[in-house]
């Protein structure tokens, strides 16, 4: 019985995406639930799983076409055996590179089509076996960190694989090199993904439609160290997941949020749209770009289950696996530049959201403090906001009420 393969339903926010790899050919043997294809939309990367066991008959649509939701990617042979492998499509066989001779099959052995494509893409680019990569992910799942990991390892067996012979005509997605006339100089060009190219159109539109300023403070975080030494252990021990800075720094915005909402709020055209809900975004660093997964409801939510939703988002963000719907929506974003090392920055606001809040990098500083001088672990705090809506002296005393938060716990857990 023949199968359809059709693009899946996309969000509504999600108007097209890109099929950027197949992954079976045609005459290709395919498992229930096996990754066919590889969609990217200006969001995520989405899989296209087969319905059921079989062999795939014919491939409608090649790698690089921009698809729609409904539109027909390939038909599958339900329960097909032992045909003889079809000739690819010329497109894709001008496409694909020629594998080195004797390296084992990206897809063999143990992760077969259940790998990531962040995961899958790396594989394939350097020639590996899967199976022969110590796997540190959930049910045995290889994550890109892994594959990363084992490269880094294996320097000599690297240097040892033959390089692939690359396509007669450049990929469209691959580095075009041009060897400069005076030396060994040379240039790459290497076009957006769609997920940067939808990230550079935010922030212009953000940029260019609303009056964005920055306002600077600064906090002293010795109390919320202490407060996580002490209860750092029986915290994991108990909820199975490290208290990090995160969920602190979301409590006290939420509650500076109740008090200053025009930060909460957005704009529609004439009309302030005031949320009376708090969807916190949390800004994830990826190999594709920054993406912004959204804590729902996160006033409801204790410190606990915020931190195992920033590690899952997080975790997914790195494998390549999370969802459009997690990505969707949000009230208020807090980005930490922190992590990188920056010292203070200036956000740009994730429209149509009117606030975003910076972290920074962790610093022992000498302070003033009660006409002593003394060292404490400081970090720069920055709220850019649209001034369109938002005055100077909301900002400054938001910005004041997280930091008043954050120096002293326990008004969060009072909610003063």
């Amino acid at each position: 019985m023949s199968t359809e393969i059709r693009v899946p339903q996309l969000p509504e926010s999600v108007a097209d995406a890109t099929l950027v790899a197949w992954h079976k050919q045609p005459g290709d043997a395919i498992a229930r639930d096996e990754n066919l294809a590889d969609l990217e939309t200006d969001k995520v990367v989405l899989e296209v799983p087969a319905p059921a066991n079989g062999v795939v008959r014919e491939i409608k649509v090649q790698s690089g076409a921009v698809v729609r939701s409904g539109e027909l990617l390939a038909v599958i042979e339900e329960g097909a055996a032992g045909v003889v492998k079809a000739a690819a499509p010329p497109a894709a066989a001008a496409k694909a590179p020629a594998k080195a001779a004797g390296s084992p099959p990206a897809e063999e052995g143990r992760d077969a089509g259940r790998l990531s494509p962040s995961v899958r893409r790396l594989v394939e680019e350097n020639q590996l076996n899967p199976a022969s990569i110590p796997a540190s992910g959930r049910d045995g799942r290889l994550t890109k960190s892994d594959v990363v990991g084992y490269l880094g390892k294996k320097p000599t067996d690297a240097a040892a694989t033959p390089a692939a012979v690359p396509p007669a005509t450049p990929s469209a997605r691959s580095p075009q090199l041009r060897p400069a006339a005076n030396g060994p100089r040379s240039e790459q060009r290497v076009p957006m993904t769609r997920l940067r190219a939808r990230i550079a159109q935010r922030l212009i539109e953000a940029q260019s439609t609303q009056a964005l300023l920055t306002t600077f403070n600064e906090v002293d975080l010795s109390a919320i160290q202490e407060l996580r030494a002490r209860y750092k252990e029986r915290f994991e021990k108990e909820h199975a997941v490290k208290l990090g800075f995160m969920s602190f720094f979301v409590k006290s915005a939420i509650e500076a949020l109740k008090k200053y909402p025009v930060l909460n709020a957005s704009v529609d055209g004439n009309d302030i749209i005031y949320h009376e809900y708090y969807d916190i975004g949390v800004a994830v660093s990826t190999d594709r770009g920054l993406i912004v997964p959204i804590i729902r409801d996160a006033d409801a939510k204790s410190f606990a289950a915020i931190e195992k939703q920033v590690a899952d988002y997080a975790k997914k963000a790195r494998e390549g696996t999370i969802a459009i719907e997690d990505l969707t929506g949000g009230t208020f974003t807090i980005t930490n530049g922190g992590v990188f090392g920056s010292l203070m920055s200036t956000p740009i606001v994730n429209a149509p959201q009117s606030a975003i809040l910076g972290m920074h990098k962790i610093q022992e500083r000498a302070m003033v403090v009660n006409g002593q001088i003394a060292v404490r672990p400081m970090m720069y705090l920055a709220v850019t906001y649209d001034h369109r809506i938002i005055d100077g002296r909301e900002a400054v005393q938001f910005l004041v009420a997280i930091k008043d938060s954050l120096e002293d716990p326990g008004r969060i857990l009072l909610g003063i």
